[in-house]
């Protein structure tokens, strides 16, 4: 008996629910890798709910795997006219998302149709769509295995299963041309392709939240970021806090003073115009922020495309980002831009004292947005990377054991260069 059969005659004695029926020419994709839909996580839920309700808008059958605490079996349900397979899952952390990463791709294994993953963290269990020729799309995140925060061993971890991600993937998706390149020292160009994240267009948003937290349309900054090191809010918050300014600093996010020593430095630096308004994860709040505000700073040194600096852009944020080349594609000439404590109090200077250039900013980040980060955009290139892989029957394509679509001419490249939660925690 072949590995191939052996693996699949495995699958089949697996538990799991009763399979969907679909009908026969439909276009099927399995979207895994997600906590699922509706998106209540951030910037990689938002993506994939955008994506499959797109992709359920041109036509496809999208079928969506959910985690949910708890045990018991797995059940299927519709949500959005997209068909859901909630997977409990009792464990937190690493140990829970492989648990729930493991019976994801077993459950979509036994009806072959085409994946869509998003990460690569467990990526050693994709090895299964592999040895079944189920074609798989991968996005790739970031550089994950780099980011310090993880520790050692984590990291270890991450930089195995991208390595094995970019090998059992029948292509893979990076969120940034500078990912796109670093990833072709990991795989052949040809099966790498960017595609952003998306944001929505905010053309107006009511004033209640802004009035609730006592603040003055046009009269403040928002930062967004998860408080780590590598977002270099430490160092906004002692630029901003350099000097008097006549407007406030909004910072969102879950600050731990007694319990976290960087949150302790950060708290301490901050000066009496420094709003901690804590975590707000709705989405409409968030957005209404950002459109009302005089513009946003933006401090992420690491991961690609960011998606809460597309959303601001797509607010009409005029935005003071860390100057490093990730920031600098995504936000163009959007942006002023900081290294150190001292630029960013230069830059809020310049930004305060002169409407001109936040509104030739403002202008700027809308005319960006619009050129390659709506989510109509970047959704329709993730389907057309996944049309080529499916067969007459609408459902997928041949890729035999070990064959990859593009290594036989099949698969064009999109070569186009094209949140809110969990940025906060």
């Amino acid at each position: 008996m072949s590995a191939v059969a052996s693996l699949a005659g495995v699958l089949d004695r697996l538990p799991g629910s009763r399979r969907f029926t679909a009908t026969p020419r439909s276009r099927t994709v399995r979207i895994l890798g997600t906590h699922g839909v509706p998106a209540n996580y951030g910037g990689f839920e938002t993506a994939a709910e955008n994506v499959a309700l797109f992709l359920r808008d041109q036509g496809w059958r999208v079928v969506v795997y959910c985690q949910v605490p708890g045990t018991g079996p797995v059940t299927e349900d519709v949500w959005n006219g997209l068909e859901r397979v909630l997977i409990p899952v009792d464990r937190e952390g690493w140990l829970g998302t492989s648990q729930f990463d493991w019976l994801s791709i077993t459950h979509a294994a036994k009806h072959r149709d085409v994946c869509l993953t998003f990460g690569y963290n467990t990526a050693v269990f994709n090895v299964v769509q592999r040895v079944l020729g189920i074609p798989n799309v991968i996005n790739m995140d970031g550089i994950e295995w780099s980011r310090a925060r993880w520790g050692k061993l984590r990291q270890a971890i991450l930089y195995t299963n991208e390595r094995i991600a970019c090998f059992v993937g029948n292509h893979l998706v990076a969120d940034h041309p500078v990912i796109e390149t670093y990833l072709h020292t990991r795989a052949p160009a040809r099966k790498v392709s960017t595609v952003t994240y998306g944001g929505p267009t905010v053309l107006d948003a009511p004033t209640d939240v802004v009035e609730a937290h006592g603040l003055t349309p046009g009269r403040y900054l928002t930062l967004i970021a998860r408080p780590i090191p590598e977002n270099t809010i430490l160092e906004i918050v002692q630029g901003f806090s350099a000097r008097p300014r006549g407007v406030e600093l909004v910072v969102l996010g879950g600050y731990k003073p007694d319990e976290d020593a960087y949150h302790r430095a950060v708290v301490e630096a901050a000066g009496p115009e420094v709003r901690f308004v804590g975590g707000i994860y709705d989405p409409a709040a968030t957005a209404a922020l950002r459109f009302h505000s005089l513009g946003y700073v933006h401090g992420h040194t690491v991961g690609g495309t960011n998606p809460s600096l597309v959303e601001a852009l797509g607010a009409g944020n005029p935005v003071i980002a860390h100057d490093n080349a990730y920031n600098r594609w995504v936000a163009g000439d959007a942006a002023l831009y900081f290294r150190t404590a001292a630029d960013v109090d230069a830059r809020v200077g310049e930004l305060v004292a002169s409407p001109e250039t936040a509104a030739r900013l403002g202008a700027a980040a809308r005319v960006r947005h619009a050129s390659e980060f709506t989510w109509e955009h970047v959704a329709g290139q993730y389907e057309q990377l996944l049309l080529p892989y499916l067969g007459p029957d609408g459902r997928r394509g041949v890729t035999a054991g070990m064959a990859d679509t593009h290594e036989t001419g099949g698969m064009p490249v999109v070569q186009t260069a094209g949140t809110t939660g969990s940025e906060q925690s």
